[in-house]
């Protein structure tokens, strides 16, 4: 798994866990955090997807 996809799953788990933690208190500003953790986690799905393109791009190029 590419490093990049790593970094934006950490993020988008620690930004779910701080919007639990934001509600369970009280405050709207979990609703920040759920922003976060949505952006994060479609820069992972990128991440992955872009990794894949280039690995089957890889493998066509060194079968041709």
């Amino acid at each position: 798994m590419p490093r990049l996809a790593l970094y934006a799953l950490a993020v988008c788990a620690l930004a779910v866990i701080a919007a639990v933690v934001s509600f369970v208190q009280g405050s709207f500003l979990g609703v920040v955090w759920l922003l976060l953790a949505g952006l994060s986690s479609n820069m992972a799905w990128y991440y992955l997807r872009r990794a894949k393109a280039r690995r089957a791009a890889d493998g066509v190029s060194a079968a041709g």
